[in-house]
């Protein structure tokens, strides 16, 4: 990873989220972020914008706040933040890293298809710029607090590493941390994604004060048999867990098999011109 093209000599780092400006887990990750290079950026939705996916405000025009010098809020989305810094804010000089995150909350399994965590960083991939998504897990130990300490713990030698070693283009890094104190977590894991028990997901009825119903969406928050060596797994047993991601959704397998059915098929028979 090139370092310090803004001519400083440190690496230039976009931070963003999808819980909004001023979320706790924002201000863990810019202490990260300090950690690695004194150039450090933010540029974070408004309001909060969990569950938003990889979506672009196309239908609404954006509004962005300067905070100060280096701190920027935008009413829009995750990848609008992203989007918005790279092509706009910092166009003169473009993050060479983009760190999305703390979330409030893992993001393994099924959920990276609806973070907007994870999103941030698909976008800041799909730009050519190295990306990396944190999430710290809570509410599997009972408690409801959220253990950010643990994230902030291990995540600046974790990162250093990452960077050190670095990764292929369209691939993007996954970090999530375990709900457990620093001093409990059990190890780290480069994992593969899992898949969530989808007879955990809930909706939840309400009646409001005119007496017409309302639901909230959510997840029950009960432990699975995941197989080992995914995401799920490292998490329930106290593991960070690492897991890269392709932007590529190409199954190759299932492509050469579906090439090889449909390849006797012929298509429409061109007639020649008299």
């Amino acid at each position: 990873m090139a370092k310090g093209k803004s001519g400083t000599g440190q690496l230039r780092i976009l931070v963003t989220n999808d819980d909004g400006i001023h979320a706790p887990g924002l201000k863990v990750l810019e202490k990260i972020a300090r950690k690695l290079s004194k150039d450090v950026w933010v540029v974070a939705p408004e309001e909060e914008q969990s569950g938003s996916a990889h979506s672009l405000s196309l239908a609404n025009p954006l509004r962005v706040r300067k905070m100060n010098a280096k701190r920027y809020a935008v009413r829009g989305t995750p990848s609008d933040c992203v989007l918005m810094a790279v092509r706009h804010i910092m166009k003169e000089d473009e993050p060479d890293l983009v760190l999305s995150g703390v979330n409030r909350g893992q993001n393994i399994a099924d959920d990276v298809t609806y973070s907007g965590t994870i999103a941030a960083a698909m976008e800041g991939t799909q730009l050519g710029i190295p990306s990396i998504a944190l999430s710290q897990a809570f509410g599997f130990s009972g408690q409801s607090k959220v253990k950010w300490a643990t994230a902030e713990h291990f995540a600046p030698d974790i990162l250093k590493k990452l960077i050190a070693a670095g990764w292929p283009e369209e691939i993007l890094i996954n970090i999530n941390f375990p709900d457990v104190v620093p001093g409990s977590v059990t190890g780290i894991e480069v994992t593969r994604q899992g898949k969530r028990d989808q007879s955990l997901v809930r909706v939840e009825e309400r009646i409001d004060a005119r007496n017409n119903p309302y639901y909230w969406l959510g997840f029950e928050r009960i432990l699975s048999n995941p197989p080992q060596g995914t995401d799920l797994r490292a998490i329930y047993e106290g593991r960070i867990s690492i897991t890269p991601l392709h932007m590529d959704l190409t199954h190759q397998r299932t492509s050469k098999a579906l090439s090889a059915a449909l390849g006797s098929l012929e298509g429409p028979v061109k007639r020649r011109k008299p």
